[in-house]
C-alpha cells in the first residue's frame, strides 16, 4: 500500500500535468488535468499545469516529468508521446505506437482478433459500402463508432434498418474511418490497469456501468448525475479474476504501458457467470474526473485519488 505522507516529493523534480488540448474532449480534459494537478501539488510535488494549445511545446524542456492528462487527437493518439520522445522527457502512459494504435479502434481490434483477444463483430464502413449488407451480416441494434474519438462523441445506435447510412454520415463528421460494430447487450462493464509498483501493472476492480440512456454515451458520462457506477460488478469471483487476467493481455496485445482502461461488455445480463464477454475498446490516458472511473476502481483496492496520481507519475518514462 502506498503512504502518500511518506513520498519522497523531490525526486520527481518538476513536473508538467498536460491538459486541454485541441481535441472534441478538451473539456473533460481540463477537469481531469486539474484534478492531477491539484493531488499532485497537495502532496507537495512541484508541479504545474501545462495547455499545448496555450504554450509551444519546446516550453516543456524546463520539466523533468510529464502527466499526460490529454485525451482525444493531439494528446493519447501518439503525437504528443513522440514530441515528448524528441525532447527526451520522461512521460506516463503509453508510447508512440500503442497510443496510436489504442486509439484507433478498427485497428485495435485487428490486433486483438490476431491475439485472440474476443471482440464483437465489426465492419469498417465507407461512403461506398453496401449499408444494407452490412446491416444483414452484423443485425440490428448495431453501433456505428468513428474509430479515432473517444468520450463516446459520433456515436449512434442504429435500430432500424436503413439506418446505418445516416449514422455513418455522423460518425464519418468526427473521423474519416468509421466502424460499425455488432450489439451486444447484457451489460458494459471497465476494468483499470494500472503499475502494481513493482514494475509490472495490476487490474484493478471491474465496475459495471448502468445508464439511464439508452447506452454509455458522453452525457450519461459526463453531465448526468443518474448513471450508476457498481463495484463489486455482481460477477463472481473467479469469472472477474479471469477477465481481469484478459483485460492484462488485451493492454499487453497493443504494446501498451503505464496504466489505461479496457472496456468490455457481456452478451448476458445472468449472474451465474453463464454469459460471454467481449473486449470492446482501450483506453490509454483515461478521464480523471470525479464521474472517472480508473479513480472509482483504485479506490474500491483502498488506493486514494493521491496514492494513485503518484503510482502513475513513478511509471513515467521515456520510450
Amino acid at each position: 500500500m502506498y503512504s502518500v505522507n511518506n513520498i519522497d516529493s523531490q525526486k520527481f523534480g518538476k513536473v508538467a500535468v498536460l491538459l486541454g488540448g485541441k481535441s472534441g474532449e478538451r473539456e473533460v480534459s481540463l477537469k481531469s488535468g486539474a484534478a492531477v494537478l491539484a493531488a499532485l501539488q497537495a502532496q507537495g510535488i512541484d508541479a504545474h499545469g501545462f495547455d499545448p494549445i496555450d504554450k509551444p511545446l519546446h516550453d516543456l524542456e524546463i520539466f523533468d516529468r510529464v502527466f499526460i492528462n490529454l485525451h482525444g487527437r493531439f494528446g493519447e493518439d501518439g503525437c504528443m508521446q513522440g514530441a515528448l520522445e524528441m525532447l527526451h522527457i520522461p512521460y506516463t502512459g503509453s508510447g508512440v505506437m500503442a497510443s496510436a494504435i489504442g486509439m484507433d479502434k478498427w485497428r485495435t481490434k485487428l490486433l486483438w482478433r490476431a491475439m485472440n483477444v474476443v471482440t464483437p463483430d465489426f465492419e469498417l464502413v465507407t461512403a461506398t459500402s453496401d449499408f444494407k449488407a452490412i446491416e444483414q451480416k452484423l443485425g440490428l441494434p448495431l453501433f456505428v463508432k468513428p474509430a479515432n474519438e473517444g468520450s463516446s462523441i459520433g456515436i449512434s445506435k442504429v435500430k432500424e434498418a436503413g439506418g446505418l447510412e445516416a449514422a455513418y454520415k455522423i460518425a464519418a463528421e468526427a473521423d474519416p474511418l468509421v466502424i460499425a460494430e455488432k450489439y451486444v447487450g447484457g451489460g458494459e462493464y471497465t476494468v483499470g490497469i494500472i503499475p502494481d509498483g513493482e514494475g509490472d501493472y495490476t487490474a484493478l476492480p471491474i465496475i459495471r456501468i448502468v445508464p439511464k440512456n439508452e447506452f454509455y454515451d458522453f452525457e450519461a458520462k459526463y453531465l448526468r448525475n443518474d448513471t450508476e457506477y457498481l463495484c463489486p460488478c455482481g460477477l463472481s469471483a473467479e469469472k472477474e479474476a479471469q477477465i481481469q487476467q484478459e483485460a492484462l493481455l488485451a493492454f499487453r496485445a497493443i504494446g501498451c504501458e503505464g496504466w489505461g482502461r479496457v472496456d468490455f461488455l457481456m452478451d448476458s445480463t445472468v449472474a451465474n457467470d453463464m454469459g460471454n464477454h467481449y473486449f470492446l475498446e482501450l483506453n490509454t490516458s483515461p478521464g480523471m474526473t470525479d464521474h472517472s472511473l480508473v479513480p472509482m476502481a483504485a479506490k474500491a483496492a483502498g488506493i486514494s485519488f493521491e496514492q494513485l496520481v503518484v503510482r502513475i507519475l513513478e511509471s513515467a518514462s521515456v520510450g
